[in-house]
């Protein structure tokens, strides 16, 4: 996993925090070889799960998570299908439900073998994935999102992709194209607007630069899925509780529309600005309010 890629890019400040490094395991799922990377910690009265989002991979998250880990956190982070080290038999075939499938399996898994709480931080689209693996398990002691990204809302859909007629094409349309030529795969900034994914031009030329992240292709199957992908209605959301840790100067997909979308959900929720920061949060004073949320957020599922 290609780590320093960017630790190279994370504030001073924050490089001159330890990071543990992780080590790599493999979940066998329905094929596929999923790449887990850990830092385990038997002492940790809760464990933290991490989930990247399009264009993610673990390297991404780990600067984050390393330091996390440093501090005690028991730490587990998934290659999702499609990027990292994670191998698949069919990568054309690879679709958002997939991810929502094997990231309900794999927190079954991890309940059946250890009884801690799980608490999962979903980064970028990985907000709803978490948010969607929470409720279908019930599992899930706490969800922090740094973004809710909902596909059924044509402005959020709008503020992702670079085609503005998208978001008018219906459900029905958005499935043929899907079965029709799902498996042609195109690179993420032809669709998305990845350009905006950090203040940071370096750091974004390094994540579009990555061919496990931002620098490979999607299947069109794959986009086509999320788009008309029937996540769980927020109203009937009542068990785990959802912190929104959204950057307040996200360019990509701007803050108020996430907490719309957190606003419906019934069970107890949580929001918080990170300042000063980009779609991906790397900027301070922002970053340490995020590893500060996460933190709170464990001491209490643990409590």
């Amino acid at each position: 996993m290609d780590i320093e890629r960017y630790e190279s890019r994370m504030p001073l400040e924050l490089r001159g925090h330890e990071m543990l490094p992780p080590s790599s395991e493999w979940y066998p799922w329905r094929g596929h070889s999923v790449h887990v990377a850990r830092a385990r910690n038997s002492r940790s009265a809760a464990r933290l799960l991490a989930f990247h989002g399009a264009g993610g991979n673990v390297g991404m998250l780990w600067p984050m998570l390393g330091r996390l880990a440093a501090r005690g956190v028991d730490v587990t982070a998934l290659d999702l299908p499609l990027y990292g080290d994670t191998v698949s038999p069919r990568p054309n075939a690879v679709r958002y439900g997939d991810w929502v499938s094997l990231a309900t399996d794999f927190v079954a898994d991890e309940r059946f073998g250890d009884g801690r709480p799980i608490v999962i931080i979903g980064a970028s689209m990985g907000g709803m994935l978490a948010y969607e693996t929470a409720q279908r398990t019930g599992e899930v002691a706490h969800v922090v999102a740094t973004c809710l990204l909902d596909p059924s809302d044509p402005e959020a859909i709008a503020a992702a992709s670079r085609l503005p007629w998208v978001e008018h094409l219906p459900a029905r349309v958005l499935s043929a194209a899907g079965r029709a030529l799902g498996g042609v795969r195109i690179p993420v900034r032809w669709f998305a607007e990845a350009r905006r994914m950090s203040r940071d031009p370096e750091l974004t030329r390094a994540c579009l630069g990555d061919p496990r992240g931002a620098g490979a292709a999607l299947p069109l199957g794959y986009l086509t899925d999320f788009m008309t992908f029937d996540h769980w209605r927020p109203e009937s959301a009542t068990g785990t509780p959802v912190t929104l840790a959204h950057p307040a100067a996200d360019e990509w997909t701007p803050a108020r529309l996430s907490v719309r979308f957190l606003q419906r959900i019934a069970a107890e929720t949580h929001y918080v600005s990170l300042e000063k920061c980009g779609h991906f949060p790397v900027e301070q004073p922002g970053l340490a309010q995020l590893l500060s949320v996460v933190s709170d957020v464990l001491e209490d599922a643990g409590a």
